[in-house]
């Protein structure tokens, strides 16, 4: 057997590496990572205005049933209890991904949730009164629909407003 050295191999192509290009930082969320992210926020959002929730029943409840004042007393003293008990809920478990606390952000906070605790009161009056929502269940079937409809607008403003991406923020608001 005889080799001959002074052949050459034949060239096998190789594919020549690209170079990495790094991703714009505009890059397109895909839509299932979209999905994805607004379900955990969304459920996060539903622990803590769960717990919210219990808060303002339980006060409502004390309130009315148990002490006997006033039915818009007792609701809108309820929902600011919850709303106080919601802001560290949302600022320290469903939105701490987001901007830190700012005055800005508290403010908002407590703007948007007045704005829902008028909105809250506003149906719940509507029940208790105008629907003759006024006994011991008819008055919390009238608390939890006010309840619910104000919550789609505080998850609209929280998520678009309060609490933002940092990306989103402007640099004045820092």
């Amino acid at each position: 057997m005889t080799v001959n050295l002074s052949e050459q191999r034949p060239q096998v192509a190789r594919p020549v590496a690209e170079p990495a290009v790094p991703m714009p930082v505009s890059a397109p969320v895909p839509a299932l990572v979209r999905v994805r992210r607004l379900a955990l926020e969304a459920a996060k959002f539903g622990v803590v205005g769960g717990s919210g929730v219990a808060v303002n029943f339980l006060v409502f409840n004390a309130l009315l049933h148990g002490l006997a004042w006033a039915p818009m007393t007792a609701t809108v003293l309820a929902s600011v209890i919850a709303m106080g008990t919601n802001y560290l809920g949302f600022r320290f478990f469903a939105y701490r991904d987001r901007a830190s606390r700012t005055r800005q952000q508290i403010m908002l906070f407590f703007v948007f949730s007045g704005i829902g605790v008028v909105m809250e009161s506003v149906l719940f009056y509507a029940g208790y009164h105008g629907l003759g929502m006024n006994g011991p269940f008819g008055s919390n079937v009238a608390k939890a629909l006010s309840i619910v409809l104000a919550s789609a607008f505080r998850f609209l403003v929280y998520r678009t407003w309060v609490f933002q991406h940092e990306a989103k923020q402007g640099h004045g608001t820092r």
